[in-house]
């Protein structure tokens, strides 16, 4: 569940753009954890990655929880919103159809979700929910980046018989991808000895097999008509709530191993993205990396405008870790001032400080004409604060 999240894109209009003959917009498909999750994980029923209850959400559109892990937008909500790119529906939204992939893309993030198959198998509950699981078997309770990408194939098949094989390409080839996981494949996987991979390999030899799997996956991705690409780096995930924690210092600081795992995954990640852009055909793959900016950010909050950096807005009184948030846990004050959200995944306002990081950093411009800035959830009202 965790991360950091981490295409220079030309302008054009993205209402009725011709793309060499097709007459699409540019839109989105993002792959991902439960940093992107924008609600496929809400219609896995047994799966103990969740933002189905109060208070996810409590800063977006209604306040109610719409699968997203925090309280307003996921990091790649806002760079889309302030680049002009739609916001992509979740893969399980049963109101999916190919005209609303036509006009908006796919999001196909989950909870738990890694790079490899193996990540976030525990994450699963033992009882039968209520939940309706859509158009994917039953036992799969995370979605991993393969079967990410096989879902994705199945919307090429639904887009080529909407509009033929040719228009089709054409779209899959102008639009725009996002690859943003990898902290789950060491915060639930490498680094927890219930895990095979905890004793297979050691930190060289993980992070040469996370890379030689990444980079098949992005080939794949590329074959399937991905040109512009961009991958999320992790941020100082030693950092986070529950890592902070489970430390074994007891100073409650952060895990150094774990931060310099994140620094090799993204040294590892960006020669790889440079590699891939210089071997494949027509490919522009970026390397999205927030690291510096949320490591001095969670060292220096005031420096950014907030006022805590190293425990949950929502957490369960002195209960630590809370793990999720859930309608009996008590809210901070103002949400705006923390750095994390949950024991997890940041709020809304630090979404926002590392998603106009990415953007100075790659020189993202508007793909239509330029609009008012993302806008900033409206704060509602804590049910209960400090």
């Amino acid at each position: 569940m965790k991360a950091y999240l981490g295409l220079a894109i030309t302008v054009v209009s993205v209402f009725a753009i011709a793309i060499d003959g097709c007459h699409c917009k540019i839109v989105q498909f993002i792959f991902g954890d439960s940093l992107s999750d924008v609600g496929n994980n809400k219609y896995l029923g047994r799966s103990l990655a969740q933002a189905s209850l109060p208070y996810y959400g409590i800063d977006y559109g209604n306040g109610l929880p719409n699968g997203r892990f925090t309280n307003g937008r996921t990091v790649a909500d806002i760079i889309g919103d302030k680049t002009g790119l739609p916001r992509p529906p979740a893969f399980l939204d049963p109101s999916l159809t190919e005209d609303i992939i036509l006009e908006n893309g796919v999001n196909y993030a989950s909870g738990g979700g890694g790079i490899l198959n193996e990540t976030g198998s525990i994450l699963i509950a033992f009882h039968k929910a209520p939940a309706p699981v859509l158009t994917v078997d039953a036992e799969i309770q995370r979605f991993s980046l393969y079967k990410q990408i096989e879902l994705f194939e199945g919307t090429q098949e639904l887009i080529r018989s909407k509009i033929g094989k040719e228009k089709a390409d054409k779209f899959f080839q102008g639009s725009r991808y996002v690859v943003a996981l990898g902290s789950n494949d060491f915060i639930n996987n490498y680094l927890m000895p219930v895990y095979a991979d905890s004793w297979t390999y050691n930190d060289n030899s993980f992070m040469d097999y996370l890379m030689e799997t990444l980079g098949a996956q992005l080939k794949l991705l590329h074959k399937r008509g991905a040109r512009q690409l961009m991958v999320f780096g992790l941020g100082p995930m030693g950092c986070i709530p529950l890592q902070r924690v489970l430390s074994t210092s007891g100073t409650g600081g952060c895990q150094s191993r774990t931060n310099k795992l994140a620094l090799s995954f993204n040294k590892a990640a960006s020669k790889l993205l440079n590699d891939l852009s210089s071997s494949l055909p027509n490919a522009n793959y970026r390397f999205g990396d927030a690291y510096d900016v949320v490591d001095d950010l969670i060292k220096n909050p005031s420096k950014y405008g907030f006022e805590n950096s190293d425990k949950p807005c929502c957490s369960f009184g002195r209960i630590r870790p809370a793990l999720t948030c859930v309608p009996a846990s008590t809210l901070c004050k103002d949400r705006s001032k923390y750095v994390f959200w949950d024991e997890y995944h940041p709020t809304d306002a630090a979404n926002e400080l590392i998603a106009n990081e990415i953007i100075k950093k790659l020189g993202f411009l508007r793909v239509d004409k330029p609009e008012p800035p993302s806008q900033e959830p409206a704060a509602a009202p804590s049910p209960e604060e400090f």
